[in-house]
């Protein structure tokens, strides 16, 4: 019997950005399985999830490719549904496709894969110390990744959006890091290798970490 591993993306299904990179590792040892928590959702109850001041702000891709920013608590209903979803179909492994922080989100049924509980301590060791540049979406997510990243030195952070942002605000977003980082994280599953290229070739020679492809390796090595 072929295994099977969930996939629960914050924004609509199929993610054909990222799951090619998912896949690639998984090498074909498990079928992937896509569902997203704003599947078959209309636009006006999607911008009824909005972010109000003071609540954890996330973005991710609707099928037509637009992006949606919603808030995290807004969602936890629906995302816990999803879940549950893959529970009752017997899915034993859950990646969730979204590097924010979901805290308290458990499921004893399956192994559920949170990207928050792994990508920072495996930056943190590969930083070894040195300083740690962050590119996110969206600028109003600077004070969340300082507090994700808070065991670091001084992380420094930039915005440039995978669904919204051009090369030239990659490159900008690079430039202004450049000089006070020896390492950059792309802390969001939507970048995919096109950004990391762009950033690489605007940071002469920094080391560029893509987060779909680090959770890729590692999720391939647990199914």
């Amino acid at each position: 019997m072929t295994k099977q591993l969930g996939m629960i993306t914050i924004g609509q299904a199929p993610r054909t950005d990222v799951a090619p990179v998912i896949e690639k590792y998984l090498e074909g040892r498990a079928e992937l399985l896509q569902v997203g928590v704003l599947d078959g959702l209309s636009a006006t109850q999607i911008a009824a999830l909005a972010p109000e001041p003071g609540e954890y702000v996330l973005t991710s891709r609707l099928q037509d490719g637009s992006a949606a920013i919603v808030s995290r608590e807004k969602i936890r209903p629906l995302l816990n549904q999803k879940i549950r979803e893959f529970e009752a179909r017997g899915v034993p492994n859950i990646l969730l496709l979204c590097t924010g922080s979901f805290p308290g989100l458990r499921s004893a049924k399956v192994h559920l894969i949170e990207p928050d509980r792994i990508i920072p301590p495996a930056v943190q060791a590969m930083a070894d110390g040195r300083r740690l540049g962050l590119i996110g979406p969206l600028p109003e997510q600077a004070g969340q990744l300082d507090l994700k990243f808070s065991s670091l030195v001084q992380p420094a952070f930039a915005a440039a959006s995978p669904y919204t942002s051009r090369e030239s605000e990659f490159r900008q977003a690079t430039e202004s890091l450049k000089g006070r980082v020896e390492l950059i994280l792309l802390d969001c599953m939507g970048y995919d290798e096109r950004h990391r290229q762009w950033v690489a070739n605007a940071s002469a020679g920094i080391p560029v970490i893509l987060s779909n492809a680090l959770m890729g390796k590692l999720v391939a090595e647990m199914v």
